[in-house]
């Protein structure tokens, strides 16, 4: 992007890419209380369709805006630094923090995650091994938990460095071909339409529908195909970007109705599912599949559109979350756990359960980044150098932008 023309849209970006992380504390709180099948094995004993809602709402957007940002930084750090000079930054904010956080936050919360099932099998805290679910034969004890997106995007990051290295061997004429292609799938009102089709195919193989994350260091195709096509097309985003970006600006508020009706579409389509008439529902998961799909484009397209269009400054308030926002998103699940075993048998309703968990993780997130990050080598690890400075100052946009 020109900055000298668009001076404020990299914060409108930063400032998403921000409220995506910090959504992670909404929907992790929220899968401890789902009335429904849990990706998770613990539950507790006060269950909403609340719950529901919310998972299934915030899990449509807040992945596929995030790889859409992902491509676009990505491609923005190729323009400004080298395929070189992006892979070492790449390595840096997302290969180093996953290699140091991976071992203490897989521990911490293997443990926090035992005592909390203990509790929703056996009513009292506890830790028995024999409880936790069994592995698959020749299956590994270890995975990327919720950090598996940084584990994704440092893949996706070193395969757009070779990528970059290896197009001197494509003709022009075909890479020109494929960065018009989906630039016209995103000016086109029925772009998202196509887009959809190959993840529902993909959604097609799995229950209900839907690619859920397995965490696992060797993710099935399916898993990169549903982030990847996110990813590419951010990529190509920064490739027309002015244009586009001010295109999605103007189309918010349409993408965001036409992400209403397809995600009613799914709502209803779920329900058809499991309903009594289930069997008449020819290929179920593969339109459940492409209706949430063609949710979660026209959302991401929306809220893009949407902070380009109305929060395009970044004030002192916005600036700390965007710092806070990668700490936040390492050590979450440790509060939302935590505060789960705590709040366990409180005489409460699982939506005053949630607001108290949600309250308590990011108050302590806020407060360990404050006391234990802003100013330390770890900040300086996550945000850049600037970032953790108590000077205040607000980080360069490049810097900001780049550092997560």
């Amino acid at each position: 992007m020109n900055n000298a023309h668009n001076p404020q849209r990299l914060h409108a970006l930063d400032n998403l890419r921000a409220l995506m992380m910090w959504l992670g504390i909404v929907l992790h709180v929220a899968i401890n209380h789902l009335t429904v099948a849990s990706p998770l094995p613990w539950r507790d004993p006060k269950t909403s369709p609340v719950a529901d809602m919310l998972l299934l709402f915030i899990h449509s957007f807040r992945m596929p805006v995030f790889f859409v940002l992902a491509g676009f930084f990505v491609a923005l750090l190729v323009a400004r630094r080298g395929a070189d000079g992006m892979l070492k930054n790449r390595s840096l904010r997302l290969a180093l923090p996953f290699a140091v956080f991976w071992p203490p936050l897989f521990v911490l919360t293997t443990v926090l995650a035992m005592v909390y099932i203990h509790l929703t099998v056996r009513g009292v805290p506890g830790i028995d091994t024999a409880l936790t679910p069994a592995r698959q034969p020749g299956g590994s004890p270890f995975n990327t938990m919720h950090l598996w997106f940084l584990y994704q995007l440092f893949w996706f990051s070193a395969l757009a460095w070779a990528g970059v290295r290896l197009q001197r061997f494509v003709p022009m004429r075909v890479r020109d071909a494929v960065a018009r292609g989906f630039a016209v799938l995103a000016e086109r009102r029925w772009g998202f339409v196509v887009l959809a089709l190959p993840l529902a195919v993909t959604g097609a193989f799995h229950p209900s529908g839907m690619v859920m994350e397995s965490g696992s260091f060797l993710p099935p195709f399916t898993e990169w195909m549903q982030s990847g096509l996110f990813f590419v097309s951010g990529w190509y985003l920064h490739r027309d970007r002015d244009r586009l970006l001010a295109l999605f600006a103007a189309r918010c508020k349409g993408h965001a109705l036409a992400g209403l009706v397809f995600f009613i579409a799914t709502i209803a389509l779920l329900g058809a599912l499991h309903g009594p008439g289930a069997h008449r529902l020819p290929h179920p998961e593969f339109w459940i599949a492409f209706a949430y799909n063609a949710t979660s484009w026209l959302w991401s397209l929306a809220l893009i559109g949407g902070f380009v269009r109305y929060l395009p400054r970044q004030n002192a308030v916005l600036a700390y979350l965007s710092q806070s926002s990668y700490w936040v998103y390492l050590v979450h699940m440790l509060g939302t756990i935590g505060f789960g075993i705590l709040l366990f048998n409180a005489p409460l309703g699982a939506v005053a359960k949630m607001g108290l968990n949600i309250a308590a993780t990011s108050l302590a997130a806020l407060a360990s980044y404050q006391l234990l990050v802003r100013c330390t080598p770890v900040g300086t690890l996550l945000n850049g150098r600037r970032a953790g400075k108590r000077s205040g100052a607000q980080p360069t946009k490049a810097r900001a932008l780049a550092a997560k």
